[in-house]
């Protein structure tokens, strides 16, 4: 496992869908790092919110091609896990830091 917790999450996704996502399955989706495995990300949102992770699932989402300055450029590929909570658990992910 990586040395720093904070290493493993990056930043929390939210969005329409992912507000849904909390409402109706108790599930909360983050950007990770690339490297992060499910058995990392799982200790790390234990430990980082107190809360019991039921289950863990990764997406690796490729970054799209866009135009910068009139010429083609290309955005980051990047990983993101959706959390699933135990009952009764919650996060509030749009606390300020």
């Amino acid at each position: 496992m990586s040395t720093n917790i904070y290493e493993v999450i990056r930043t929390p996704r939210v969005s329409e869908k992912t507000a849904r996502l909390q409402e109706v399955s108790n599930q909360y989706v983050f950007e990770v790092a690339t490297t992060a495995t499910k058995a990392d990300v799982k200790a790390a949102v234990e430990q980082i919110f107190d809360v019991k992770v039921e289950a863990v699932n990764v997406v690796n989402v490729k970054g799209k091609q866009k135009g910068f300055r009139s010429r083609p450029g290309r955005r980051s590929d990047w990983r993101k896990a959706y959390v699933k909570l135990a009952e009764g658990q919650a996060i509030d992910v749009t606390a300020k830091a």
